[in-house]
């Protein structure tokens, strides 16, 4: 299940710094996997330190983290919802992600022109909310457009009914508010995800600031961007593009003492993953052994037959049971056959909803 999140913001902001220092920090690593599937996309790997801890005890051939997809989306400006700039294409791609990360620049200088004039963070991120708005509302008429007339004439019960849901949609954007920040019950829920809307998307703000800026909450910048966000019950993370492109330069320990020095415990990519994996209400379950240590990305909720179903199909169709052990009774007692003599390991079957950091081992049968 890899995430995808989209990086957009104006010009000038920070955007293509930041993927830039992405995409360039994987090519350096080389215990890990890295990918550019185009030139606007790049694969990360998620940090995870119990995976660090599962490798050093199982020392398996292979080890493979969960991924994170960054999409830099290009081309917004003022007007992008009516095909200015990249607008049609930009906003094409943007659909395609689980989240989106809105950079705003938060930094002075006087080299990199700001494309309004002025450095102004809750300006900018109306700019680009605005344009999101207009694109949905474009998406909502159009479908309205398409299915009133032969709802209406045919009386048909569900067509009615999706009819009178687009007409409230419509009413919210048209007063330029965000569909995620209004309140549905399931079967909207349901009905909208399949319209693919921009602002009905999780969002995390990031603010792009200067080195000397990382620390502290001096930054008036800062400050209205945290307020923006608050209003509307959004993360903040803080991060310097520059910070981090300096950063894909340094082995693991240089990189240690240099956040150190800064006074940061973790780089700002790490943050941005992980908050986003809070946003999305990811979790992690891990399959082991001697051949392979490799982590996987579950929605929370899920159950074992469908977690099961994330290694193969065949594991999901023929789930029998799920052979389960927590990460923290494997460190607690130092291997898998002193979990199973406290009576820690447990089979787990079709109903069992999976937990953050279960060590699993699914039983299946297909029978061809």
């Amino acid at each position: 299940m890899a995430l995808k999140a989209g990086i957009i913001g104006l010009p000038n902001v920070g955007k293509s710094t930041l993927f830039n220092a992405i995409t360039k920090k994987n090519i350096l690593a080389a215990n890990y996997p890295f990918a550019t599937i185009d030139p606007n996309v790049g694969i990360v790997t998620v940090p995870d330190k119990r995976l660090e801890t599962l490798n050093e005890l199982y020392q398996p051939e292979r080890l493979i983290p969960t991924q994170y997809e960054f999409i830099d989306i290009a081309g917004l400006v003022k007007g992008a919802s009516t095909g200015e700039g990249l607008g049609n294409k930009f906003l094409a791609n943007i659909r395609e992600v689980d989240a989106i990360v809105q950079v705003v620049r938060c930094f002075e200088n006087k080299d990199i022109i700001h494309v309004e004039g002025t450095i102004d963070p809750k300006r900018d991120i109306e700019i680009v909310n605005y344009e999101l708005i207009l694109s949905d509302l474009e998406i909502v008429e159009n479908r309205l457009n398409k299915i009133e007339k032969k709802a209406t004439t045919s009386n048909d019960k569900e067509g009615l009914y999706e009819v009178s849901l687009l007409k409230k949609l419509k009413d919210i954007l048209s007063q330029g508010k965000m569909l995620r920040l209004e309140e549905f019950d399931e079967k909207e829920i349901k009905l909208i995800k399949t319209y693919n809307l921009i602002t009905n998307k999780p969002f995390i703000y990031l603010a792009n600031v200067s080195e000397e800026d990382l620390v502290g909450n001096d930054n008036p910048y800062v400050n209205s961007v945290r307020e923006y966000a608050a209003s509307e019950k959004s993360s903040v993370v803080l991060m310097s593009a520059k910070i981090e492109s300096e950063l894909t330069e340094l082995d693991e320990e240089d990189k240690k003492e240099f956040l150190r020095d800064l006074g940061i415990q973790n780089s700002g990519l790490d943050q941005l993953i992980h908050n986003t994996y809070h946003l999305l209400g990811l979790k992690t379950f891990f399959t082991v052994g001697k051949d392979e240590v490799r982590a996987w990305t579950f929605k929370d909720g899920m159950k074992a037959p469908e977690c099961a179903g994330l290694i193969h199909t065949d594991f999901e169709k023929g789930f029998i049971k799920a052979e389960v052990m927590s990460y923290d009774d494997l460190i607690k007692y130092g291997n898998e056959q002193r979990v199973k003599e406290a009576g820690r390991a447990r089979l787990e079957g079709k109903d069992y909803v999976m937990q953050d950091g279960d060590i699993c081992l699914f039983r299946f049968n297909v029978t061809k």
